[in-house]
């Protein structure tokens, strides 16, 4: 992890890159399997261009400087989702749309970000402010942040979903072959539902409403689970079955949870 202090840069004049610096982005990218050493003059993620955006990918707002990552996750965002479609497409061509919303949703979510991040070593590789470095507890956010903001680079630099794919689809594959392998992972409300009534607690009720009246915007609904007349969990969804879901998932974790440590 790297810190920087506050500097004054702009996005008309790009910031030069120490040949340390540039050397930890190349081989970042020869982690993620993008770079040819044969033809890395080809690639378009070590150029000149390409390192900055990287770098800009890499760069967290505690840094305290005006080009940071937060436009990459912003588009990451999107890139992953539309990625992470494609690839339950690919390979699962007959699960029905619930399923594959389902499954999605573990496949983009911040803790899987996270995981990822930290397999590739992304920390080691941030740009990050002094307090933030020193946040235990916000460790697992930055490597999802930085994550995310570094799919945004790649397909900025690429102008393609390929490399995405190319770097991702192992770990999706590991990702959705755990998740697959458990068939309530896929549908937490089926899961609750069967938890609550093998217990003779009768079945959970939903209480949804809408937060926000933006179309795409991922908490436009909160859910909340009541069972036995008492709230045990609450989720956030871009729509009222997935944040139905995430409640559930979220009230099962809990009990399990207060299972184990009875």
């Amino acid at each position: 992890m790297t810190h920087r202090s506050k500097t004054k840069t702009s996005r008309t004049t790009p910031k030069n890159l120490s040949n340390e610096r540039v050397q930890q982005l190349q081989n970042l990218l020869k982690k993620l399997s993008l770079v040819d050493p044969a033809r890395s003059k080809s690639c378009p993620g070590t150029e000149p261009r390409g390192l900055a955006i990287l770098d800009e990918a890499l760069t967290h707002t505690s840094a305290q400087e005006i080009i940071n990552h937060e436009r990459l996750e912003f588009l990451g965002d999107a890139v992953l989702r539309l990625a992470a479609s494609e690839y339950i497409d690919r390979h699962f061509p007959r699960m029905d749309v619930g399923e594959r919303s389902a499954l999605r949703a573990h496949l983009v979510s911040d803790r899987w970000l996270a995981e990822v991040g930290q397999r590739i070593g992304i920390e080691a590789v941030l740009i990050i402010g002094p307090m933030a470095a020193g946040d235990a507890s916000a460790k697992p956010t930055l490597q999802a942040e930085a994550t995310e903001a570094l799919i945004g680079a790649i397909y900025e630099c690429w102008q393609s979903l390929e490399p995405i794919h190319h770097w991702l689809t192992p770990h999706w594959q590991e990702a959705s072959s755990a998740v697959l392998a458990d068939p309530h992972r896929l549908n937490s409300k089926s899961a609750l539902q069967e938890w609550s009534q093998a217990r003779g607690l009768g079945l959970p009720r939903y209480e949804c409403a809408e937060r926000s009246k933006q179309h795409g915007d991922p908490q436009r609904y909160v859910c909340q689970v009541h069972l036995d007349d008492r709230p045990i969990g609450e989720g956030w969804g871009g729509s009222r079955r997935n944040a139905e879901q995430e409640a559930a998932r979220h009230s099962l974790q809990a009990l399990t949870q207060s299972a184990t440590d009875n």
